[in-house]
């Protein structure tokens, strides 16, 4: 660049020079310099010309030949156009191997802009959700009616996919996961879930079915063998017979466990909501625990901090109040004699919370992921001797999900453990 602006400079000297010496001769020196300048001037607007008509002109020819920065600027101008013209080329290549890509997942993948309309869609999108051409622009919401699907889009809380019957065919089920990015974009990615749905659902269906149908001869069972029992007048019998009532004792209790559970996992959220002193519930939770620790010579206490009038949550009484009997009974279960379990109650601005406190044995950091699975073992020793199901957490933390409510466990061993519910407080 500086060896154009050389050429130039010299360039305006030599029309100076020339431009003087005519003007000097001929006795008109302003003239001839007017002249040398307007000639310049001409100059300089045709190189302007000819690099107007260059840019205009469709077919990427080599630039116009010049000299000095004229012949600079062309040579510039055409290398950014080659090099534009080659980012182009694999900007376009990438974009091309992207929509290859999405066009061969089975996903359905949908792109909103910042209004939420729709700007992009793959071919899984358009089978799952009938997008054609011509709905390009229009909000995602006339497609996808579901009132649950309105709300989970408007509210933006996307941490959890949704599921909900396809808009196109009823007989199949689609996960929603919306993903924010860039300047308020959304990435809708669609799953087909009808095969896990529908296996889910065997699932539900035959716990609810077997729980159902083990419940009447096992009634019929235990009533023999307690008529048995209390009848008996051999002694060698007296041992067998008393292990036959605990573990058909065990068995009815697991039953009713898998059945309190496929009520939760059957019946909608929000059934028969009203409104629920809570200290109270966790009151009448404690009287009905005290003759399980009493007989443990254990300390169980109630505390209710920060209330300075009754809270009244709405939900379901009788859900809540077997979480709370769960959490409380397991405590005490696993709890040696002489041993403590505090409960306390207390809320701030947003939240309560009602956290079961002990001073047990504890629970190695390991296990804590997983104590609300299903039958998950700790200690299948400990398990069977205190009698549980295995099935008490697992009932806890479905109850806590339709109260839009989370359980937090933390445990030190040797120390004990606490079970942490956070509740969110009405608007």
């Amino acid at each position: 660049m500086l060896k154009g602006f050389s050429t130039e400079l010299q360039r305006i000297l030599v029309i100076l020079a020339i431009s003087s010496v005519i003007g000097f001769f001929s006795d008109h020196y302003s003239l001839w310099m007017l002249i040398g300048c307007a000639g310049y001037i001409v100059w300089m607007l045709w190189q302007m010309r000819r690099l107007n008509q260059w840019l205009l002109r469709q077919e990427t020819d080599h630039p116009p030949e010049a000299s000095g920065i004229w012949g600079q600027i062309f040579d510039n101008i055409y290398y950014l156009q080659r090099n534009q013209r080659a980012e182009k080329d694999n900007l376009q290549a990438v974009i091309k191997r992207i929509q290859e890509i999405s066009s061969a997942l089975k996903d359905g993948l949908v792109i909103l802009d910042a209004r939420g309309h729709l700007d992009f869609w793959n071919p899984a999108a358009h089978r799952m959700l009938a997008l054609n051409t011509k709905d390009q622009g229009q909000s995602v919401i006339n497609f996808i009616r579901h009132p649950k699907f309105v709300s989970y889009f408007e509210e933006g809380n996307y941490e959890e996919p949704l599921e909900l019957p396809s808009p196109r065919f009823p007989s199949k089920h689609l996960q929603f996961q919306i993903t924010t990015f860039g300047k308020r974009e959304r990435l809708i990615v669609v799953r087909d879930v009808t095969q896990l749905h529908n296996l889910e659902k065997m699932r539900q269906d035959f716990v609810a079915n077997v729980s159902h149908e083990l419940r009447t001869p096992l009634t019929v069972i235990n009533g023999y063998v307690e008529t048995l029992a209390d009848n008996n007048t051999t002694p060698s019998w007296n041992k067998p017979l008393q292990q036959m009532l605990q573990q058909a004792k065990r068995m009815s209790l697991l039953i009713n466990d898998l059945l309190v559970l496929s009520k939760l996992e059957t019946t909608e959220a929000g059934h028969n909501h009203k409104p629920i002193n809570i200290e109270l519930l966790l009151t009448v939770v404690k009287s009905e625990a005290e003759v399980l620790s009493k007989d443990k010579a254990q300390e169980l206490t109630l505390a209710c901090e920060n209330t300075t009038k009754p809270l009244l949550f709405s939900g379901n009484e009788k859900e809540l109040h077997s979480a709370f009997s769960n959490l409380v009974t397991n405590a005490i279960k696993y709890t040696p004699d002489n041993g403590v379990v505090n409960v306390r109650f207390w809320q701030d601005q947003k939240h309560f919370y009602v956290a079961v406190s002990d001073n047990g044995p504890g629970i190695e950091a390991q296990h804590l992921p997983r104590l609300t699975e299903r039958f998950y073992r700790v200690d299948a020793s400990r398990n069977s001797g205190t009698g549980g199901t295995g099935l008490g957490l697992a009932i806890v933390k479905h109850v806590l999900m339709r109260h839009d409510a989370e359980l937090k466990i933390t445990s030190e061993v040797g120390k004990g453990s606490t079970f942490l519910c956070v509740f969110q407080l009405p608007h």
